[in-house]
């Protein structure tokens, strides 16, 4: 189903890296569900029968793709998962814009 879509395995790639950080639980508990919008909507979108019909779920994935980047930033978390973030904001941008 979606092994194919390589956006959407690097996200859930993204995701598994997120919970296990160690943050403040604030931060933590906003990350999971920032982290995990970005998987969903990757996945409800590729459902979606028309081209704008993906493009509204893509960019609202690309919208918690940044407040995971955010939050990412907030809690001063190594480069690596910074970089990964960054690249999943970059297939994800590429997306947006097909």
């Amino acid at each position: 189903m979606l092994k194919n879509f390589r956006t959407y395995n690097l996200a859930a790639e993204l995701y598994r890296l997120c919970v296990e950080l160690k943050l403040e639980k604030h931060l933590m508990e906003q990350l999971k569900r920032a982290s995990l919008s970005v998987v969903l909507n990757l996945a409800e979108g590729s459902a979606k029968p028309t081209a704008k019909d993906r493009a509204k779920f893509y960019a609202i994935a690309f919208g918690s793709l940044r407040e995971t980047q955010a939050i990412l930033e907030l809690g001063n978390t190594e480069a690596e998962l910074k970089a990964k973030a960054d690249n999943v904001a970059a297939h994800l941008y590429r997306l947006c814009r097909a």
